[in-house]
């Protein structure tokens, strides 16, 4: 054992014996309480805890040398989808995931065969963290110690969101989330094994009429350019649904049917298609009542928005190159028997003038970049 490591157990063994880190209620002295984020316990403690964790540390101490009683607890985080997620997967079988607990956690076989109960895993990887954090010697007062399965403490959460809504802090309602589909419920950062960082984005449906009763719903961030439409983009490939939102008969992709439902639309699919039955069809500008042709856009990707995709080719860049590419390769219009001629025809529509560049900003710059 290293000098450096004796001097650190030494002194740990003295601090516990003399219980110098015990808080207790004393009037005579100002208090002070540090916390620190519960760390979850679908995995051992890491470098970023102890970082965090050694901040706390120094303040605390030196708010204890300048006399104040200063209680530090510490708990462990068991709630939330990301250790149920780490169980479920154990429970699966996922190769990938139980060679990391064995690998570079050092579960043992017998240990990691239990893990398909994920307080049994939160209980595990606990033990492993308080042995962490008690050789890291953080000046915590272990008596305090708790998760937040304990009866006490989610009294605790209840009473705190009571108050909370007392004073107006807390209402009901609905709001913008990323949806797990799968288990009903919002995903935070912490519960999602890919996608850390996603926030819910927010579309406007621009609804463009295929009949008198029928709409093609087009989401976009810039419903100013629909002043600018020349041809809609169908995926020819995708899957796509006519069903009754709202009452209303729309024309989306399978996977926009599914969204929408998640979001507390009434959706009733009434048949299944593929996008190549529109493909050539014409629909309407709800503003300017002008008809323009659907073309075939295997770009389009089903699982974004709709899958409806208006063309403004003056502002949008793969708008533009989709159109050059049919107008200068037509080939790919004739199996759906697109007229050749209309689709050459259709020219960018401006909708902005910009100073040096003109009402075509895009395609100068464009023609720049060839």
């Amino acid at each position: 054992m290293s000098q450096l490591k004796q001097i650190e157990e030494k002194w740990q063994a003295k601090w516990e014996a003399a219980r110098i880190f015990e808080a207790d209620p004393d009037p005579k002295r100002k208090k002070m309480l540090v916390t620190f984020p519960y760390p979850y316990m679908n995995g051992p403690l890491h470098v970023g805890h102890t970082f965090t964790a050694t901040r706390v540390d120094v303040y605390a101490r030196f708010k204890r040398m300048q006399g104040y009683n200063v209680l530090w607890p510490w708990a462990w985080h068991w709630t939330g989808q990301p250790l149920l997620g780490a169980s479920e997967r154990v429970a699966k079988g996922d190769e990938a995931y139980i060679r990391v607990l064995r690998e570079i956690d050092g579960v043992p076989e017998e240990e990691l065969k239990r893990f398909v109960d994920p307080l049994y895993m939160a209980q595990y990887y606990t033990n492993e963290g308080r042995l962490a954090a008690k050789r890291m010697g953080f000046s915590i007062d272990w008596r305090r110690e708790f998760t937040t399965v304990m009866p006490t403490y989610q009294k605790f959460i209840e009473w705190q969101y009571m108050r909370l809504k007392e004073k107006g802090y807390v209402t009901k309602g609905t709001h913008p989330v990323v949806w797990c589909p799968k288990d009903k419920s919002p995903t935070g950062d912490h519960d999602r094994q890919v996608g850390e960082g996603v926030t819910p984005e927010e579309y406007i449906l621009i609804k463009y009429k295929l009949d008198g009763v029928t709409f093609l719903p087009a989401a976009t961030f810039r419903p100013e350019t629909i002043y600018g439409v020349t041809n809609m983009w169908i995926n020819p490939d995708a899957d796509y649904v006519e069903a009754l939102v709202d009452g209303e008969r729309w024309i989306i992709s399978r996977e926009a049917a599914e969204k929408l439902r998640e979001q507390e639309r009434s959706v009733e699919v009434k048949r299944v298609f593929k996008g190549r039955e529109l493909v050539g069809m014409r629909f309407e500008n709800p503003l300017t009542k002008e008809k323009f042709p659907i073309l075939p856009g295997w770009f389009v990707d089903p699982k974004q928005a709709t899958g409806v995709v208006y063309s403004v080719p003056a502002h949008a860049p793969y708008d533009w190159l989709a159109l050059k590419d049919l107008q200068e390769n037509p080939g790919a219009l004739r199996e759906f028997n697109v007229d050749v001629e209309v689709v050459k025809q259709i020219k960018p529509i401006s909708i902005i003038t910009v100073e040096g560049f003109g009402e075509n900003p895009l395609l100068r710059l464009l023609r720049r970049w060839a």
